[in-house]
């Protein structure tokens, strides 16, 4: 984050699609403790976001580069990151292709990136459970 004007509005990059994260009443963890969102609206690919109890742009300067989090969503035909990373790839042959070190954003679509450096968009994952993830792949994709 990092402040925005003088009213003590944040600038928020979001890492989800699930723009319901920055309503108002939503409550998102902090290191430093619970931020309430006051209002958020979009600009700019990001957000401008203001918070219970920072009026200002003094209090919107102590919130510079705060990593905002919160609890996972109960959704199923969801894909989380955290359940992501460290899971087996394997293609829709039974073709292990490696486990998945981190999961980078991309415009077009995410992508997960592989322990050799292989990168598949999410939009191939066919499913997932835990500690796997099975992929359908176009040719040559992962052809060094």
């Amino acid at each position: 984050m990092k402040p925005h004007g003088l009213r003590g509005e944040v600038v928020v990059e979001l890492f989800t699609n699930r723009t319901e994260r920055l309503a108002p009443g939503t409550v998102l963890d902090t290191a430093g403790g619970p931020l309430e969102v006051v209002r958020s609206s979009a600009h700019h690919h990001r957000w401008i976001v203001a918070f219970v109890g920072v009026g200002d742009h003094a209090g919107a300067e102590a919130l510079r580069d705060v990593v905002l989090s919160a609890e996972a969503l109960d959704d199923p035909d969801a894909l989380w990151v955290h359940e992501l990373v460290g899971a087996e790839v394997v293609d829709t042959a039974g073709v292990s292709h490696g486990p998945v070190v981190a999961v980078e954003a991309n415009p077009a679509s995410d992508l997960l990136v592989l322990e050799g450096g292989g990168l598949v968009p999410l939009r191939f994952v066919v499913s997932q459970e835990p500690g796997r993830v099975v992929v359908d792949l176009p040719a040559g994709l992962l052809d060094d």
